[in-house]
This record gives structure tokens, C-alpha cells and sequence, in this order.
């Protein structure tokens, strides 16, 4: 190997080496770390108060965050932490304004300060026992706690804990910069005192609120039974809407169903009633048609008949009155004239008597003339009304009975005329009243007939069936218009009409 190649290497060597020392000897500070590099001297300064010479810490070169070259076997680096510390910090018996012993524990969070001056300060008194700024916080704080503590009362403390830990704070604040710490905060954790001062003192306060909470509960409680009981109100009255509601529709169903139901009955019934309507129509003008007939056949001239009989009887009556009259006037003024006479001729009062009995007689005689005339004439009008009765037969029979009729029906319905109220129990309804007037007068016709042997059913019948020949008569005469007797006309179209 040829000497310069030797030599090339051995400064390469010396360069790596250097390089190495170089890389080995620079020191960067961490971001909670401070380098204090000594190995230089201070600057000397005089003291102007008492005149005395001192070297200052200019020497120690302080490097936060940045990064430091350490001249080897010159220079010396130390490590300072910065990190905050949390220290407990606890006080027992502390004696307070009002004399009461009271116990307190609190944290407090310290750190180096971040200026050079304290942290050459720092490092002078615990770079070596960095450990000890524990103790020393403590103790600082202690004295401070107890010192403000004596100033102030439990209540005060308790009261306001942030202006204690304040005071507390500005108490040590001039100790611990002093030392090139910053005391970042300091809380009051628990405060006790000896004895029960804290327990006593919180009782009035205990009561009151445990009697406010009471009252509260209680409140709340009576809120919450009522909201229940309004709740079940109406819930209780939704469900009897609810049941109402369900009734209604049932009731509605119900009547919609039984409509439904009696519909076809219903329409039948009221058809019947109908049809009996147009019969009792037709059947009230066939009677008022017979009516007619009767009236204008047999009423009419047997009262005509009856009439002129009576006239004629009343007549010969009058006539027999008259002459009766005349009689027993002249034999009055013949019995006065002879009474006059004897008395004038004085026959005496026997004779006159005599006179006055005979004309009182001829008096007599004369009344029953004239009843007799009167009998006379009303046994003939009799006799000729049985004849014109015996003439028209039934039909003559037919008008006693439809004269008499109506007293029938009226005597069998004075029995239900008496009743004040009436409450029908029947499936027929109140047509069972009709009914029953019905079955009156059918019993009175026949209890009639069981006691006069005359059977009115079939003579009823018998002359019906004789009406009905009548009406094939009529009917024969259809499309014949003409103006009958006493009033009766005939329309082309069949119908029969009888006036007045």
C-alpha cells in the first residue's frame, strides 16, 4: 500500500471520527426540558448596597427547545425538568378566625418557571434533588394555608373556596418564585373541622331543605295524582262516549233491521188497507145508492100515501070536529035557551041543572066524536101503511131496520163511551174496539131474533140477494141516459146517480 493511500485513509478516518464526536457532543432540549451548560465563568458585579463582589450565573448558558453543542472535557450539560408537577398539599388542625380547628386538603400544580433567571434559580437550589420541589411546595403551601386560614372563618373558606385558594396562592406566590417556581393553581379539595361544627352548621340548612324537598314530594305527588285522576276521568268518559256511540249504532242498526224486516209486511198491510179502503168507498156508495133507492121507491111514496091518509083522516076529522061542535053549540044554546027560559019561566033550579048535565053530556059526547074521528083516521092511516109495508114487503122491513140501526150501534157503544181510559192489549191494535161494537150488535140481532123468532141475518141476506138482482137489472139498462123520477139520473157510462 502506497503511503498516500494510506494517508487518505487515515484523514477519512479522521473526519468520520470528527464527525462522530461532533454528532455525539450536540444535545437538543425535549419541549418540557431546559439544558443549563456550564463550564464558562460569570461575570464579576459589585453589590451597590453593600459594596460586595460576586460573580453572577452569566457563565451558565441556558438552552429551552433548541438544540446545544457541548465542548468536550470544557463543558458540562445538566437537564432541568419543566413539567408541571401535581402535589397534594394537606392540613391538619389549622385553627381558624373563630377558633375552630379545621382540617383542609387541597392540589396545587408547580413547575419551573420559563424564564432564564428562574430556571437558573431552579437549577442552583434542585437540579441535584429535583425531587425536593415536592417537599418544598408543600411546606410553602402549608404555611400559607394556615396563615390565611387564620384570618378567615369555616363559613368564609367554605363559602368562597376560589378567593381562598386565591389568597393562599398570592401568600406563597413570592415564596416559590424566590425558588424559580410558578405556582400554576391551587384547589381547595375538601375542607372538614373537628367535632361536628360542619354538621351543626348544615343542619338548619338540611332541615329547611329536607322540608323544602318534602314540600316538593309532596307536591309533586299531589300533581301527579291528580294528572292520574284527570287521566282516568277521561278515560272514563271516552269510554262512555265510547259506549254511547256503540248504542247508538246498535239502535240505529236495530230499527234499520226491524224497517227492513217489516218492510214487506208493512207494504202488504198497507196495501190491504187499500184494497179495504176502495171497498168501504164502493160499499158506502152502494148503500147510499140503496139509500137513494129506497128513499125514492118506498120511503117517499109510503110517506106520500101515509101523508094523504092523514090528510084525508085529519079532514073527516075536522069535519066530525066541526060538526060535533056545532052540535053540542046548538045544544048549548038550547040547553041556555031552555035554561034561560025556565029560569025565566021559573021552573026552578033542578030543571037548569038538568040542562047544564045534559049539555056538559053533549060536550062529552062531542070529544069522543073527535077522539073516535081521530082514532078513526090514524087506525086507517096505520092500516094503510101496513098495506104499503105489506106491499113493499122487505124493503119496507129494510128501512125500520136501517132507522133503528143506528140506535143499535149507539145502545152496544155506550158501555165503551162510559171508560175514561182504555189501554188496548190486542195484536189487532185499536180496531179491536170496532170489532167489538161489531160483535155487540151481531149479539143484540141475534139475542133479537131468539126473542121475536124474526131471523134479521137472512133477511138481510134475502135481501141482498134481491139487490143483487136489482143491480142485473140496472146493469141491463147500462147505456141508457135518461132523466128518471123524482130526481134519478142515469149517466152514459153505467153508473147510476140518485139526487134529490
Amino acid at each position: 500500500m502506497s503511503p498516500v493511500v494510506i494517508a487518505v485513509v487515515g484523514v477519512v478516518v479522521l473526519l468520520v471520527l470528527l464527525a462522530l464526536v461532533v454528532v455525539s457532543r450536540y444535545k437538543v432540549a425535549g419541549p418540557s426540558e431546559a439544558f443549563i451548560v456550564t463550564g464558562r465563568r460569570g461575570k464579576r458585579s459589585t453589590d451597590p448596597e453593600t459594596g460586595r463582589v460576586f460573580t453572577d450565573n452569566s457563565g451558565q448558558k441556558v438552552v429551552v427547545g433548541g438544540g446545544v453543542f457541548v465542548v468536550p472535557f470544557v463543558q458540562q450539560r445538566f437537564t432541568l425538568d419543566l413539567s408541571s408537577r401535581h402535589i397534594p398539599v394537606a392540613v391538619r388542625g389549622a385553627v381558624t378566625l373563630r377558633g375552630v380547628k379545621a382540617n383542609l386538603e387541597g392540589v396545587a400544580i408547580v413547575k419551573v418557571g420559563g424564564t432564564e433567571d428562574a430556571i437558573r434559580a431552579a437549577a442552583q437550589r434542585f437540579l441535584m434533588q429535583q425531587d425536593g420541589i415536592v417537599g418544598f411546595t408543600q411546606e410553602v403551601l402549608s404555611g400559607a394555608l394556615r396563615a390565611i386560614v387564620g384570618r378567615m372563618s369555616v363559613e368564609d373558606v367554605i363559602r368562597d373556596r376560589a378567593a381562598f385558594a386565591g389568597q393562599v396562592a398570592e401568600e406563597a406566590e413570592a415564596s416559590l418564585s424566590g425558588q424559580g417556581l410558578v405556582l400554576d393553581a391551587f384547589q381547595i379539595q375538601d375542607i372538614t373541622t373537628e367535632g361536628s361544627y360542619l354538621e351543626d352548621l348544615g343542619r338548619p340548612e338540611a332541615a329547611r331543605a329536607k322540608q323544602e324537598a318534602d314540600i316538593a314530594e309532596a307536591v309533586a305527588r299531589r300533581a301527579a295524582e291528580q294528572a292520574r285522576l284527570k287521566a282516568e276521568e277521561e278515560i272514563a268518559v271516552a269510554q262512555r262516549t265510547l259506549y254511547l256511540k256503540q248504542a247508538e249504532i246498535k239502535a240505529e242498526t236495530d230499527q234499520a233491521e226491524a224497517r227492513a224486516n217489516a218492510s214487506g209486511p208493512l207494504a202488504e198491510a198497507a196495501r190491504q188497507q187499500d184494497i179495504l179502503a176502495e171497498q168501504e168507498k164502493v160499499a158506502e156508495r152502494q148503500a147510499a145508492l140503496k139509500d137513494r133507492q129506497l128513499d125514492t121507491e118506498v120511503r117517499k111514496p109510503a110517506d106520500a100515501q101515509r101523508y094523504a091518509a092523514e090528510q084525508e083522516a085529519e079532514a073527516r076529522r075536522v069535519a066530525r070536529v066541526k060538526q060535533a061542535e056545532a052540535e053540542r053549540a046548538a045544544g048549548i044554546a038550547a040547553a041556555q035557551a031552555e035554561a034561560e027560559r025556565a029560569r025565566l019561566t021559573g021552573e026552578g033550579e033542578k030543571q037548569r041543572r038538568s040542562a047544564l048535565a045534559d049539555a056538559v053530556r053533549l060536550e062529552g059526547d062531542a070529544e069522543a066524536a073527535a077522539i073516535g074521528a081521530r082514532g078513526a083516521a090514524e087506525a086507517e092511516a096505520m092500516e094503510k101503511k101496513a098495506d104499503a109495508f105489506d106491499r113493499y114487503g122487505d124493503a119496507a122491513v129494510l128501512q125500520m131496520l136501517v132507522e133503528v140501526l143506528p140506535q143499535v150501534v149507539a145502545k152496544a157503544s155506550e158501555p165503551l163511551a162510559a171508560v175514561d181510559k182504555m189501554t188496548v192489549i190486542s195484536t189487532d191494535g185499536a180496531s179491536r174496539l170496532t170489532r167489538t161494537v161489531a160483535d155487540n150488535v151481531a149479539q143484540g140481532m141475534e139475542l133479537l131474533g131468539s126473542t121475536t123468532g124474526v131471523d134479521l141475518a137472512s133477511l138481510l141476506k134475502g135481501i141482498t140477494a134481491k139487490e143483487g138482482t136489482a143491480k142485473e137489472g140496472i146493469t141491463a139498462k147500462e147505456g141508457i141516459t135518461a132523466k128518471g123520477e123524482a130526481g134519478r139520473d142515469t149517466s152514459e157510462n153505467g153508473k147510476v146517480e140518485i139526487t134529490d
